[in-house]
């Protein structure tokens, strides 16, 4: 694969560009909606910078070019790969894969970053649907180097392969999900988690800023060593089997979502996007969270890697 396009810029399109940038892709993008436009190209150098900070060299052909399109055909005009990176709607997605499907031959693999909705599903929209496969990147795109590789009912076990070939080519760590779910794995792992972290405030066993600092500073940093089936073994598996066998019954197991989402999305507030959500934030407070986050993630990727 030399080129590749991505279709749909949303908050993890740039950081998708400057790595496969980085790993000496050709990357063109292409979204509807101009802000989304100038927006990447704002991110971009910072992505790159933060490539630079966790070492990823470029390659001997030199750092890929990522450009701009103004529509879907000249965007994927000659790509090896198409990425839709669009929002998460099965209509939206539905609609690029019909408009995709004459503009790329046959055999050009088209790649879902869908958070969760199944391949299989999506794979009605298209032609030759083996051609689809599920590479689910994590955010921030360009310092996690986790990607998820789903096949759908109809998928080629060489659509699969190509994926992993070129997530390891970029010296990344492909992640083969056996079964086309729903959320896949990431996803279902932490929404269960984000279930019973929302419900716990809602009840008032705890407040947001409490939460946040028992699980980034407990669970979250044994998790960033130990995963947690190992985190089992360690625990031993006679103390789970104990503790879950009046735990599980008392967790969390609403299958609607909590009113503290549902009033606060109905007021407009949003999060960091909108300045409000279970925390505020002013401009310069979130452009100080970014920084720092983003500086904190490397140096945890560093550690882990073994490269304090």
């Amino acid at each position: 694969m030399r080129t590749v396009a991505i279709i749909g810029l949303g908050t993890m399109g740039p950081g998708m560009a400057a790595r496969l940038a980085r790993g000496g892709l050709a990357v063109r993008v292409q979204d509807t909606a101009p802000v989304a436009v100038e927006r990447a190209k704002a991110m971009l150098p910072l992505a790159r910078g933060v490539l630079d900070r966790l070492g990823v060299a470029v390659p001997d052909g030199g750092e890929g070019e990522v450009s701009f399109a103004d529509d879907l055909a000249t965007a994927v005009a000659g790509a090896d790969l198409v990425i839709e990176n669009v929002p998460e709607n099965l209509e939206v997605k539905a609609a690029v894969y019909r408009a995709l499907d004459p503009l790329v031959p046959a055999d050009t693999i088209v790649a879902s970053d869908t958070s969760g909705i199944p391949i299989t599903e999506l794979q009605r929209f298209l032609s030759n649907p083996a051609r689809l496969v599920g590479m689910h990147w994590s955010n921030p795109p360009h310092i996690i180097p986790m990607i998820e590789v789903i096949g759908g009912e109809q998928t080629a076990p060489e659509t699969v392969e190509a994926i992993v070939a070129l997530i390891r080519r970029l010296g990344l760590l492909p992640v083969v999900v056996k079964k086309d779910v729903p959320g896949f794995v990431e996803n279902r792992v932490l929404y269960a988690l984000l279930r019973e972290a929302i419900d716990l405030v809602e009840r008032g066993v705890i407040d947001a800023e409490g939460l946040d600092t028992v699980v980034s500073w407990g669970i979250g940093y044994k998790l960033s060593v130990i995963g947690p089936m190992a985190l089992l073994d360690m625990a031993g598996l006679d103390i789970y089997r104990s503790v879950s066998s009046f735990l599980n019954a008392d967790l969390a197991d609403r299958k609607d979502v909590s009113t503290l989402v549902t009033d606060k999305t109905d007021a407009g507030k949003l999060g960091i996007k909108s300045g409000e959500g279970l925390f505020s934030y002013t401009p310069e407070r979130v452009a100080e969270l970014q920084a720092e986050r983003a500086k904190r993630l490397v140096a945890v990727r560093r550690a882990l890697e073994g490269r304090e």
